[in-house]
């Protein structure tokens, strides 16, 4: 009888802070992760959309999986590019365009006064293209079935840190925000207090709690990268 191998435990447990490029999902990067060091034991501290950049903090073997939980309610900060203009099914440039609308002629003082509703505890609409359960099944297959879906909503907490027009019809924003915020959906909220409709055109994640995107490995470097040097950026577990 032929016993099946198994994948070896990790030679550590702990954190490996990834800087998540464009264009993978965070189910890439986890899976290329698995790959290199040999393990099944993966766990995340919350994943970043394929257009997203930025951090992305995996749980290596078993003692930091069993902390999962405790990363997922960290908070977190995110620089992001608002397009007015043109609204998507996804609310981001992945999207297909549904609506397109006149941008009003903005000054810097109606942006921040746009953001003054938006700011503290705040009751946001859920993406329906996002990982959010519904019935057992993630509510983007669902809406790629074309599923009609109620929308939901939950109550985050934001801080608008950085707020500045970029263009006539661009917005440049940063926010530290309390887990389960989509920052999305705070582009819509935005574009919806200006009159307008809009979109993201860039997301990037640049802290989870104290942990900060300077601190991770390039994640373009990935695939080449062999597992002793992965092995070394793996830091133990300080929560």
């Amino acid at each position: 009888m032929t016993l099946l191998k198994t994948s070896p435990e990790p030679q550590k447990s702990g954190l490996l802070l990834i800087d998540k490029p464009a264009d993978f999902s965070s189910h890439d990067i986890i899976a290329i992760s698995r790959r290199i060091l040999k393990t099944k034991k993966i766990g995340h501290s919350g994943t970043l959309d394929p257009m997203a950049t930025g951090l992305l903090i995996l749980l290596i073997g078993r003692e930091a999986t069993r902390r999962q939980d405790a990363f997922l309610k960290l908070s977190k900060t995110y620089s992001a590019r608002l397009k007015l203009g043109t609204e998507t099914d996804t609310w981001d440039a992945y999207g297909t365009p549904l609506r397109h609308t006149a941008v009003p002629p903005l000054a810097p003082a109606d942006v921040q006064a746009a953001v003054q509703p938006l700011s503290g505890t705040i009751r946001q609409p859920i993406p329906f293209f996002s990982a959010k359960r519904i019935g057992g099944k993630h509510m983007y297959d669902l809406a790629r079935q074309g599923a009609e879906m109620e929308r939901k909503y939950n109550e985050v907490t934001v801080q608008w840190t950085k707020l500045s027009l970029h263009s006539p019809d661009e917005i440049d924003f940063t926010v530290h925000c309390s887990c389960g915020t989509y920052v999305r959906s705070l582009g819509y909220l935005l574009a919806e207090k200006l009159g307008c409709a809009g979109h993201l055109t860039a997301l990037r994640r640049l802290e989870i709690g104290p942990f900060c995107v300077e601190q991770a490995f390039d994640g373009n470097l990935l695939k080449s990268c062999p597992a002793e040097t992965l092995y070394g950026r793996v830091e133990a577990l300080t929560l």
